[in-house]
């Protein structure tokens, strides 16, 4: 079976704000499989399109599907790298920057990648299976029950975290959990059923929270903002595109902080979210939020 090409969220909304950027130099950090990208290159015409993953693989991806244009540089990085990935290529200073945090259907629909509960997979969830080497296996099965409560808690804001981390370790004294359907099914044994929630699967919280662990998420998002107003130029721009309320919460304060000092404005003083009709269309977009910041002249 084909797998599905994943559908660029708030498309029309960042096309909008990237818009006054036409003939400039533009940065998708979280390039993906490329959607969002195709569609600046399409009608934005940027004088460079430069694209950066910490994913070499779905890189490959983006890269044969952008190969009609010559106006893209493909950069192999984390997005928290971004003032040194660009400097490499002597770029000091760019209008404007694209940060799409939403995980890519490439990997949740890849069970060897280990991202979904849906399918059978190994215990992975890295996005960069070059550079990263802890996994998702090593947290559920050696991190401590107290560090796993935690870590679910704090990343999954889930109200079972502690029943959980619990019922995990007690598992893995039997065996190891070593799939994503190990892992689904401690989780589901965890919370009484009539607790389960309706609207996403119960053990979602808990895959979410230990991706975000694995791949050190929050901490990159912070340094990639904090980065990122240094390279912009005069009146350019970054657009966020966040999808749980951690990674929302860090994005807005840290735009309003950099308004406090000065340095520009918040465009959006209340997040853009989907609409039903894009929701119906894409349920995925469903949690997506986005938030520009201006740099100051």
């Amino acid at each position: 079976m084909e797998r599905a090409v994943h559908t660029p969220v708030l498309l029309e909304e960042v096309i909008s704000f990237l818009d006054p950027y036409q003939g400039g130099v533009v940065v998708d950090a979280t390039v993906g499989e490329g959607g969002h990208s195709l569609a600046i290159l399409e009608r934005i015409s940027p004088k460079l399109l430069v694209a950066v993953d910490r994913d070499i693989e779905i890189l490959s991806v983006a890269r044969e599907r952008l190969s009609d244009y010559d106006n893209v540089i493909f950069l192999y990085g984390n997005y928290s790298n971004l003032p040194e990935l660009l400097a490499k290529e002597g770029i000091e200073q760019v209008d404007a920057v694209l940060m799409d945090l939403g995980i890519s259907s490439f990997h949740l629909e890849d069970p060897e990648r280990g991202f979904s509960f849906l399918e059978k997979g190994p215990l992975d969830m890295r996005l960069d299976r070059v550079g990263s080497h802890l996994t998702a296996f090593e947290v559920v099965n050696e991190y401590s029950e107290k560090r796993l409560a935690e870590v679910i808690k704090e990343y999954g804001e889930e109200p079972w975290a502690k029943r959980i981390a619990k019922r995990i370790v007690e598992a893995r004294k039997e065996k190891p959990l070593r799939t994503t359907e190990d892992l689904a099914r401690v989780v589901k044994s965890a919370v009484p059923k009539r607790f389960w929630p309706r609207r996403i699967h119960v053990a979602t919280r808990t895959f979410q929270a230990i991706r975000i662990e694995v791949n050190d998420e929050l901490t990159h998002l912070k340094r990639a903002l904090k980065n990122v107003v240094d390279i912009l130029s005069p009146k350019g721009r970054v657009v966020v595109i966040s999808f749980h309320s951690l990674e929302d919460r860090i994005v807005k304060h840290t735009f309003k902080s950099f308004e406090a000092k000065g340095l520009g404005v918040v465009l959006t003083k209340k997040p853009i979210v989907p609409s039903d009709g894009e929701i119906e269309k894409n349920p995925r977009a469903r949690s997506a939020k986005l938030r520009v910041f201006e740099r100051s002249e």
